[in-house]
């Protein structure tokens, strides 16, 4: 959802929430519904504290995901940098394979795993240049003792990319259960309609919009943000990029010329396999 949206959504709601406070004051007896104001403060308060304790443990929720799966993007793009130090010490045979191969995985990411994860429509699929490397690691056959540690390192280094590619995917269909998003909404449904037997007569229109406005519009932009951080790659503003991995595939254009691999990769620009 882009900031445009959500700046709608909010002013929408707001305007809605003070119209309807303003239709119910044109009827409303002077000092409110409520003959006991300090009771019904007390009641309200007991609503807003209910609803504000659940609002911190699902937006901690939310940001959790939400930093597991920046932390794992970044693990990940690490982890291929490293991979690709490492291929340099396997048997020379394998060497500018795998670095391609390695590329082309960050490549995948930046622009076609993204995208989909973006869009809503990623699935479980694994990186198709990951079993291009798993076929490559089958052939090699390491005889020295540094292509068996590059070997042996590479293996780990495995591990701890598949690792973070799934902490990275965890938020994509986010992870937010619809009971508690149910929940929010039926709390917050209740206390604006208690905040509508606030409405009085004898107060100026100003105090009774700012009463009911400022309620939902805190309300509105604490959902919207946890609408946020549960679908971190789907909106603009403080969305999820793929700049660890684009900062990692510079870094690998560079080292791959020092490394003296001037072959071409295996794959084009957005990773797609190039034809044999």
């Amino acid at each position: 959802m882009g900031l445009v949206a959500a700046v709608l959504i909010i002013v929408a709601a707001t305007a809605a929430a003070v119209a309807a406070m303003l239709a119910v004051r044109r009827r409303a007896p002077e000092g409110s519904y409520f003959t006991d104001g300090d009771r019904a403060s007390g009641v309200f308060g007991v609503l807003a504290t209910g609803f504000s304790v659940l609002l911190g443990l699902v937006v901690v929720l939310a940001f959790t995901s939400y930093d597991a799966s920046r932390s794992g993007a970044e693990t990940e793009a690490l982890t291929v940098a490293q991979q690709f130090e490492t291929a340099q010490f396997m048997p020379a045979v394998v060497r500018p394979q795998l670095s391609g191969q390695l590329i082309c995985y960050g490549r995948t990411v930046v622009h076609r795993q993204w995208p989909a994860l973006k869009a809503g429509t990623a699935s479980e699929a694994i990186n198709p240049w990951s079993i291009a490397m798993y076929r490559t690691l089958k052939a090699t056959r390491p005889v020295a003792a540094t292509e068996q540690s590059a070997y042996d390192t590479w293996m780990s280094q495995t591990s701890d990319r598949e690792l973070a590619v799934q902490d990275r995917n965890h938020s994509g269909v986010g992870v937010i259960p619809a009971a508690l998003w149910i929940a929010l909404f039926i709390i917050g449904a209740v206390i604006v309609a208690y905040v509508l037997f606030f409405a009085d007569s004898g107060e100026p229109v100003v105090v009774q919009a700012m009463l009911m406005g400022s309620v939902v519009a805190v309300m509105a932009v604490t959902l919207l943000l946890i609408r946020s951080l549960d679908n971190p790659y789907h909106g603009t503003v403080g969305s999820l990029k793929p700049v660890a991995m684009e900062r990692t595939l510079r870094r690998l254009d560079l080292e791959r010329q020092i490394a003296g691999q001037t072959g071409p990769l295996p794959c084009d620009a957005t990773g797609a396999a190039r034809a044999l």
